[in-house]
């Protein structure tokens, strides 16, 4: 198949995007146009990959992005048999493309993946006045109950589901476990995976780490919000951490296995609640004890399986707590580690959930050929798809 992959959000490296969905489509050979913000990023696409480079949407003035993602689309999309958006603002540049698309009697199975839940992800948008949020919510619960009678949706986790009156296929983001048996967890280093924010925990994350002193190197991994891009320069240079800033998805993760701890201090946020979070469950699978906040899948990860600690909301004297706990402990902290990855192991690996994703594109496109051949319009299958 040809498949037109767009992101105007995310960054061009995100692990759900380009390493697991594009890694999945070319291994089964379809051929991949990635539409994505390279260099806003600093970065190229990888081999194998045509590459678009589209603005980057961030802040309040999203106009550019969206008008270069909706003349692309109307470039591009005819072209390919799916495209497959990753952001709810590309959206917006879908009404009037799909009626050009039909008009041109070319229409492409469109797919929109959810990653998150918009709605409740606006609270936390620094951006978006206080004053808007609530009749903005109100506006993208519209959208997507709009968005599921135009457009095919695959979740990103299980609890999405209800915010949506049909059912749609789930494709959870899951690490591919690594090969071979990881560094058994060590005693001096303590590592963060993940984007950088005061919801996500990065004051904490500062406080805990200045809370372990010199003994225990903790080492931050991830790209950061303005406003807390100064508090961890400063951490940084005064020795507290190591903050590595973003880093390229395989770079980032050979830096987990033999970690003392893997930190996920997630506040207490509507977003997070229905959100698995996904440093955790890539801190499991390359055998790192899991310190987190009681978000409740992560919670309910770790004392389901047994891999870590769970400390309260906002309370790095506790993060720091746990992980003496685990450096002074030998078999709490390999046990903790073991358990972990086997877990990821029998129950969480992408790589036995790949082809459903990829089977699902497949068979989207076949009854999308089916109804044409059949004459009856492109689109209208979609509302009734079942999941």
């Amino acid at each position: 198949m040809r498949i037109l992959v767009v992101t105007v959000v995310h960054h061009p490296e995100d692990a759900r995007i380009l390493h697991r969905e594009i890694a999945a489509l070319t291994e089964r050979g379809h051929r991949i146009v990635y539409a994505a913000p390279f260099s806003a990023r600093g970065v190229v696409p990888r081999p194998g990959v045509e590459g678009v480079d589209l603005p980057r949407a961030a802040g309040r003035d999203r106009r550019a992005a969206l008008r270069s993602a909706r003349a692309l689309l109307a470039e591009r999309g005819p072209e390919a048999d799916v495209v497959l958006l990753h952001d709810p603002e590309l959206l917006l540049a879908l009404p009037g493309t799909l009626r050009r698309w039909r008009r041109a009697g070319r229409a492409p199975v469109t797919v929109w993946d959810v990653h998150e839940d918009t709605a409740a992800a606006l609270t936390m948008k620094r951006w978006v006045p206080a004053a808007l949020r609530p009749p903005l919510k109100l506006a993208v619960r519209a959208a997507e109950r709009l968005a599921e009678r135009h457009v095919r949706l695959l979740l990103a986790e299980d609890a999405y589901r209800a915010r949506f009156r049909r059912p749609h296929p789930v494709v959870p983001n899951l690490p591919t476990v690594p090969p071979g048996s990881p560094e058994p967890p060590g005693t001096d280093r303590v590592v963060y995976l993940g984007h950088l924010s005061r919801a996500r925990g990065a004051l904490d994350l500062i406080e805990t780490a200045r809370l372990l002193g010199p003994d225990v190197r903790v080492e931050v991994i991830g790209a950061a919000d303005p406003d807390v891009r100064g508090a961890l320069t400063a951490a940084d240079r005064d020795g507290i951490l190591h903050w590595h800033d973003y880093l390229p998805n395989d770079r980032a993760l050979a830096l987990l296995s033999g970690a003392l701890a893997g930190l996920s201090l997630l506040h207490d946020q509507p977003n997070y609640r229905h959100s698995r979070p996904t440093k955790v469950v890539e801190y499991m699978a390359h055998g790192v004890p899991v310190v987190t906040t009681p978000n409740p899948l992560a919670a309910d990860l770790v004392t389901r399986h047994r891999c870590g600690l769970v400390v309260p909301y906002g309370n790095p004297a506790a993060a720091a707590d746990a992980v003496r706990r685990l450096r002074t402990d030998a078999a709490l902290r390999l046990n903790t580690a073991e358990r972990g990855r086997a877990a990821v192991l029998a129950e969480l690996d992408w790589a036995e959930r790949a082809s459903e994703f990829t089977d699902r594109l497949e068979t989207w496109v076949k009854e999308a050929a089916a109804g044409q051949a059949s004459g009856a319009p492109p689109q209208e299958p979609v509302a009734r798809l079942r999941g």
